[in-house]
């Protein structure tokens, strides 16, 4: 585009600025929620949370399959690997 249209674009400069870092943050919460890490430790503590009769079957169930999903999309999309890339 160039130094002109540098110059023309540069009072949108912050909206730019903020569409990336809303991107960034964006990226590392999704990275968060598929990390399989993540996802066995709260597989865990709904375990935990089923042995201490805080929930029933049911709902232990319902969250597992959510959280079961979860874990398979991640891995699905690499969110596994073993030297920590994504």
């Amino acid at each position: 585009m160039g130094l002109i249209g540098e110059v023309l674009l540069l009072p949108f400069a912050p909206v730019r600025g903020s569409a990336w870092v809303i991107g960034q943050v964006l990226s590392e919460a999704e990275r968060i929620h598929y990390d399989p890490n993540t996802v066995r430790a709260e597989l865990a503590r709904l375990e935990e949370r089923l042995a201490a009769g805080e929930i029933d079957e049911e709902e232990f169930d319902r969250q597992e399959d959510e959280l079961l999903d979860r874990l398979e999309t991640g891995l699905r999309a690499g969110y596994g690997n073993t030297d920590g890339t994504a």
